[in-house]
């Protein structure tokens, strides 16, 4: 289930990433009033923006809603981990306590 929205939201991402890419800014549209040529697109003259604007709104919900739920999923599966130091806590003995690193020794 991670998986598959950990996708999903990794594909939405790429897709606004392509989305605000693609989008005209908001000086574009002062050509397209002295016949820059946009007004032969498909979408028409505002059309584009309009769908693209949508499109990247739509886009953008997927993605908080992805967000919200992988740390929602995240959260509940890091209740059932413990961390190694608690996984492995050997006993030690009262003979092996020496240091982890030899003291180097020094010359006379």
């Amino acid at each position: 289930m991670f998986n598959i929205i950990l996708t999903i939201h990794l594909l939405v991402a790429l897709a606004i990433i392509g989305l605000v890419l693609i989008q005209h800014g908001k000086g574009a549209d002062a050509g397209a009033s002295f016949g820059g040529g946009s007004s032969q697109s498909v979408f028409g003259s505002r059309g584009a923006a309009t769908f693209l604007s949508r499109l990247t709104a739509i886009m953008a919900t997927v993605f908080f809603i992805t967000s919200i739920t992988l740390v929602y999923i995240t959260g509940h599966q890091t209740r059932e981990y413990k961390s190694v130091i608690e996984k492995v806590q050997a006993p030690v003995k009262a003979g092996d306590e020496r240091p982890a690193v030899p003291t180097p020794r020094v010359p006379e």
